[in-house]
């Protein structure tokens, strides 16, 4: 069972240009989904450079501050974005039905607790003979 090199040489050829296709589609989709989000974007860039610019700070900071973790809400342009990205892993539309925000570790998890666990643990470490 003897593989000719050259026989290899085409195959793999074959499978790198069937990758550069992939990428290339990939590259297709990602611009796509730039273009509609900052398509979506416009408005607010708009409502915004109508404000002074000394005030403008970033949609995430301010959402942090003043709206507690258990009142943010996923915005209808956060779902489009999401559904795109999944649309575009996926090769197929999707829909998403529900979202919501989750808590990140650092909301549940008080770091001075942590640090008291990580010394505390840290003094159980065994020192070796040498």
């Amino acid at each position: 069972m003897a593989v000719k090199l050259t026989d290899l040489v085409q195959a793999v050829s074959e499978r790198q240009l069937a990758m550069e296709r992939q990428v290339a589609e990939l590259a297709g989709a990602v611009k796509a989904l730039q273009a509609r989000v900052a398509e979506l974007s416009q408005p607010a860039a708009l409502h915004s450079a109508s404000a002074p610019a000394a005030e403008t700070k970033p949609a995430g900071a301010a959402v942090k501050e003043s709206v507690p973790p258990e009142k943010r809400e996923v915005t209808p342009e956060m779902l489009v974005v999401i559904a795109a990205a999944v649309t575009a892993y996926l090769g197929k539309k999707v829909r998403i039905r529900s979202a919501k925000m989750l808590q990140s570790p650092y909301e549940v998890v008080n770091p001075w607790a942590q640090q008291g666990r990580v010394f505390v643990q840290s003094s159980h470490i065994l020192r070796s003979r040498g």
